[in-house]
């Protein structure tokens, strides 16, 4: 009897052991069959504000595709959230949650750092993840599972920085967070860019958490710069703008796509002039009619429930995230469907050849997993709102 029941126990071990390996990442229930998308993005943090918009632009693209039929059987795409915190050292084992979840594919950060700290656990796995909005290039670089859907921070940089140039600007202060992939590698970028265009650049950098600024504002003043390039985050963006104009600085102050956040122009009240930042899609741009039938549906998504007028910032603006959000779940359907498969390495093989008309611009990518995309929107900020200001290239 112990023997046969000893056997019983290895037979159910060795089976468990089996199961909990296996590669199939579909389930079967009342339902029917489930292919699972994992929505990787900071729901906590300082990166929280854009981490939900850019959720609620994958959660609306969930309602508009909720299944996708794989070898003529229809899949409900059920999304699994996890919250990596806006924190590099967390963003690992919010990925390993995904992975445990037998995810197919996984659409995030919001954030290049926590982006490219959980990049190695996806490719490990064998999980593709899409990019929305994280732009450092080392998020892709040398991992053939990550993708993306937005332009770079090289590309971004530069832009910016001929923007400057062209309203005349002749010396920057570049003001970056230390240790930040996103903040420090675009504020180089600017840099480097300002330089060649014949610029000179002041230099300075903050920890984060830092909530006082007013020395290295001070020091601006003191060095006369006719420009602030400043990328940062949502939280400390609106402290810049503010103690910058209470020293007494008035030259244009610029950033980043983090700065498209409504919450910035609320917490820089008055402060909030002649302000200036790259971004990737603008709701009023009418040349693209994906982009015009995805902002009037959005903003009815937006207004069906309080929760998601409280998660985009109080208000019915789409931002450029969310938009980014819908294209990389719908870039991510487009490969299921053409990977005729739920397993990550056959959608990965698809990724690479999907050629998607999105809402943020026709959706193809290079050998690198990168969007193919050239244009940026410089914004403003004018009573009270984001105001487009022009389309803006980079020559190659």
């Amino acid at each position: 009897m112990k023997k046969i029941l000893a056997l019983t126990i290895a037979v159910v071990l060795t089976f468990a052991m089996f199961t909990g390996c296996t590669s199939n990442t579909s389930t079967s229930g009342k339902d029917g069959k489930v292919i699972k998308i994992g929505i990787f993005e900071p729901a906590s943090g300082q990166n929280a504000g854009g981490g939900k918009q850019e959720v609620l632009g994958m959660r609306y693209a969930n309602t508009v595709t909720p299944t996708v039929t794989i070898n003529g059987e229809t899949y409900k795409i059920e999304l699994v959230e996890v919250d990596n915190q806006s924190d590099t050292s967390k963003a690992k084992t919010a990925a390993q949650k995904l992975v445990s979840e037998n995810v197919s594919v996984v659409l995030g950060s919001y954030g290049s750092g926590v982006s490219i700290a959980a990049g190695s656990i996806f490719k490990d796995a064998k999980i593709p993840a899409i990019g929305a909005s994280c732009t450092n290039p080392q998020v892709t670089l040398g991992n053939e599972y990550y993708f993306r859907v937005c332009f770079l921070d090289p590309f971004q940089g530069t832009v910016m920085a001929n923007f400057a140039k062209e309203k005349g600007c002749k010396k920057a202060a570049v003001l970056t967070q230390a240790g930040d992939d996103y903040s420090a590698g675009l504020g180089n970028y600017f840099a480097e860019a300002f330089e060649k265009a014949g610029g000179k650049v002041v230099k300075a950098d903050f920890q984060g958490g830092e909530t006082d600024f007013s020395a290295i504002v001070s020091n601006f003043l003191k060095e006369n710069v006719d420009v602030i390039f400043a990328p940062s985050s949502i939280e400390t963006a609106p402290l810049i703008i503010k103690q910058a104009r209470t020293a007494g600085i008035k030259c244009p102050i610029m950033g980043g796509d983090t700065w498209e956040n409504e919450t910035i122009i609320k917490n820089s009240g008055d402060a909030a002039k002649d302000i200036y930042l790259s971004t990737f899609f603008d709701e009023n741009d009418t040349s693209n009619a994906a982009a015009a039938n995805f902002v009037k549906g959005f903003k009815d998504f937006l207004k069906a429930d309080p929760k998601n007028l409280t998660n985009n910032g109080g208000t019915e603006g789409v931002a450029a995230v969310s938009a980014l959000g819908y294209d990389a779940y719908m870039v991510a359907v487009e490969a299921i469907k053409a990977a005729n498969s739920v397993k990550g390495e056959d959608i990965c093989k698809a990724i690479s050849k999907v050629n998607y008309n999105g809402v943020t611009g026709n959706i193809t990518f290079d050998s690198n997993g990168d969007a193919n995309k050239s244009m940026a929107y410089i914004k403003t900020i004018e009573n009270g709102a984001f105001k487009f200001l022009r389309t803006q290239s980079v020559q190659k």
